[in-house]
């Protein structure tokens, strides 16, 4: 959610700070900041409400510089978004004399008995936020120690909660402390100066090395060296890794919008994703970690946990898993599991699902699921490094490439690739047929292609959106495996659009969704052809028996034809087992373009953010 930027070297920093932050914007906030140590050691902050832009402009009228700085976009928990609010947050001898910096991810739980301790021992709060108790409650223990890393220590040891923070004391300029509990930080190595990001997206343009701090670690970042300290206080070693990605991922190219460049990435980002997950015609096991093929034959179900989008395509997997591999599954919303007494099966794998493998409350999930005695793991990520990734047993890199947009587009396809490769994998281990397995790796390997045809939808999906322009609810219909790619289109519709969207199983109308039935009500039906299909064109009379208005994706043989209350649009077509992705495409470009003809702000819808650090 938030992000932050730290920099610690020879050279004026400002710049890099802020450009850290513009390459943050894709995570979601609503303010921003900074503070820099200056040539006379005193802590300098600006901070400004709205885009990130507003802060330059600021620091354009009024510059800052200075070897050491920190920098925020703040996603807002406690406290209204305001310039009090946002932060860098100070502590010192009052609003002149400050002389600690503090910026901070997650959420302190019991900032609230903090705060009363610290108010009774005279420091004063302007700011209604949480991470204002960070920057005096460190202040408070750099009184009775020796260093700033021994009062970072302190501080930590007293808080209930999450945390990625970094602090700064301008008594001590050379110099950051870290601590990293339940929210992402990774510290990116330079020649004679070192970098904190949340992201590793917000250090390309000065390193591509990086260190990735693990939970409960605080480490100390000067700039000629990283001492990393466990949760007990130890002093460790953290391996430090090279990383290919480009910054150009950046970049929207030819592209009006993130959103739409990712979209139309997706046949080169299945590819990727496909990429040495096959041995010919066979699985490569590899490609899911080591001892994968032996973890796979130990196990009796599949529990897949995720958020969001990617429970959807967890939903998914299940029609997989239980059809092609024939092993039960279950599916749930990672912050439901968690908070429930849940009944472990016998030789259960774990599945979590995730774009950024930082998703809070899968990655609380995993760690409980290990506690109560779930056999082994797999994650299926994005992001190599991630705390999911390093936290599982197995992993599945969708390598899908950077995701900028907040709506998530190629993230969930080659999720959806990299679950259906696993139905492959586990499958074999149960005596998948042969002829079946080369049947789905075939339909795999073509579907680059296949979602290349789907694209050409673009333009009449471009006019189709026009019927929406005046629009203020919506209903998306699906069956099967089509149903959870149905609550996947009204979700990108809702999220990107502000059209309020539902999603049924087309089998449900008509135990109450047909209540909401009328000319102002447009409906959309994926149709692929399957064994399904009679039953969904029943379902789709039921509608227009009542005055509603179609909107039908279909295979090309699936005989819909077009009239007033019915519009057709046809879709590649596809083999069935690859027909959920393929149909994705068609509902992401509908949401697109609905979004544009609404004139919301389509990569960074209003109250999101792209990768949810916090409970």
């Amino acid at each position: 959610m938030c992000g932050i930027v730290g920099a610690v070297a020879q050279r004026d920093v400002m710049s890099i700070l802020v450009e850290g932050l513009r390459r943050l914007e894709y995570r979601g906030y609503d303010s921003s900041g900074v503070a820099i140590i200056d040539k006379y050691n005193a802590v300098q902050r600006t901070r400004r409400v709205g885009k990130v832009q507003e802060l330059a402009d600021a620091l354009h009228a009024n510059p800052l510089s200075g070897g050491t700085g920190i920098a925020h976009t703040r996603w807002a928990t406690h406290g209204i978004p305001s310039e009090s609010n946002a932060h860098p947050h100070v502590s010192g001898d009052g609003a002149q004399s400050a002389n600690i910096a503090v910026v901070h991810n997650g959420i302190i739980e019991n900032h609230g008995p903090l705060r009363e301790k610290l108010k009774k021992a005279g420091y004063e709060f302007t700011s209604q936020t949480d991470t204002e108790v960070i920057a005096h409650l460190v202040h408070f223990e750099l009184q009775t120690s020796e260093t700033l890393l021994e009062a970072v220590q302190k501080t930590v040891k007293q808080f209930e909660g999450a945390y990625g923070t970094v602090v700064l004391d301008s008594n001590t300029p050379e110099k950051m402390v870290v601590a990293r509990s339940g929210s992402p930080l990774v510290i990116g190595l330079g020649l004679d100066e070192n970098f904190i990001a949340s992201d590793m997206m917000a250090l390309l343009p000065v390193t591509r090395k990086f260190m990735f701090l693990e939970e409960g670690d605080v480490a100390q970042v000067t700039r000629f060296d990283v001492s990393v300290y466990n949760k007990k206080g130890k002093l460790v070693e953290r391996e430090s890794k090279e990383h290919d990605i480009s910054h150009e991922a950046s970049d929207k190219g030819e592209y009006r919008h993130y959103m739409m460049k990712e979209i139309f990435e997706q046949p080169t980002a299945v590819r990727n994703t496909l990429e040495n997950g096959f041995n010919g015609n066979d699985i490569n096991y590899d490609a899911f970690g080591h001892n994968a093929e032996e973890i796979f034959k130990g196990i009796e179900h599949v529990q897949i946990i995720a958020c969001g989008t990617s429970y959807h395509s967890g939903m998914v997997a299940r029609y997989w898993l239980e059809s092609l591999a024939n092993i039960s599954c279950s599916v749930e919303i990672a912050s439901e599991f968690r908070y429930r007494k849940s009944f472990v099966p016998k030789k259960s794998l774990i599945v979590t699902l995730s774009q950024s493998g930082e998703t809070a409350d899968t990655l609380a999930a995993l760690r409980l699921a290990k506690e109560i005695g779930y056999q082994s793991s797999l994650c299926v990520c994005n992001v190599p490094g991630s705390s999911l990734v390093r936290e599982s047993d197995l992993t599945f890199l969708t390598k899908a490439g950077a995701e900028i947009g907040v709506a998530s587009t190629k993230a969930f396809t080659t999720q959806l690739v990299g679950l259906l490769m696993m139905t492959i994998a586990i499958g074999k281990t149960r005596g998948m047929d042969e002829t079946q397995q080369n049947n789905i790796i075939q339909s795999l390997k073509a579907l680059p292609n296949t979602l290349e045809s789907a694209l050409t939808l673009d333009k009449p999906i471009e006019e189709l959106a026009e019927d929406f322009a005046d629009k203020h609810h919506s209903l998306f219909l699906g069956r099967g495996a089509q149903y959870p790619i149905a609550m996947e289109g009204a979700l990108k519709l809702k999220e990107i659009s502000y059209i309020h969207a539902e999603a049924y199983a087309a089998g449900e109308l008509k135990h109450g969704p047909l209540a909401l039935i009328d000319a102002k009500m447009p409906v959309i039906v994926v149709a692929p052809n399957n064994e399904l299909l009679e039953k969904l064109k029943s379902n789709v009379e039921e509608v227009r028996a009542r005055g509603g208005l179609m909107y039908v994706f279909a295979d090309v043989n699936a005989h819909f034809e077009s009239d007033d209350t019915l519009k057709v649009l046809n879709v590649v077509h596809c083999d069935d087992v690859v027909a959920p992705i393929v149909y994705t495409l068609p509902l992401q470009l509908l949401s697109y373009y609905v979004a544009i003809i609404k004139g919301t702000d389509v990569d960074q819808p209003r109250n999101l953010a792209k990768s949810v650090t916090v409970e």
